[in-house]
């Protein structure tokens, strides 16, 4: 059995290859979150960024701001949380399950 270096070295590009389409690809990809009964929506991308965050009239209360930053707080955590778990679960399918560190 003769190991070929060649060919290892192409399979490795290949899977960069793959991996930085899929970044590209997740970056793109959004997830929503709500909060407080959907008072309050986050979208962000894969790529953990929030696009947009929309809160309804009835959860404006002048007398209770602290509640709505805490829908705020609860929603973005939210969205950040399962944009990297939609991240995680790509990459899982394209290193088979492989934890490579330094990645995602």
């Amino acid at each position: 059995m003769s190991f070929d270096m060649n060919k290892m070295m192409k399979q490795v590009k290949k899977m960069q290859d793959q991996m930085a389409k899929m970044q590209e690809e997740m970056e793109a990809r959004e997830v929503e979150s709500t909060a407080g009964g959907g008072a309050v929506r986050v979208v962000a991308t894969g790529g953990r960024e929030v696009k947009s965050i929309t809160i309804s009239p009835e959860a404006v209360d002048p007398e209770d701001v602290e509640m709505l930053q805490d829908m705020l707080v609860a929603a973005v955590n939210e969205a950040l949380k399962k944009a990297e778990q939609m991240v995680a679960e790509e990459m899982a399918k394209l290193t088979g399950g492989l934890k490579i560190p330094g990645l995602f």
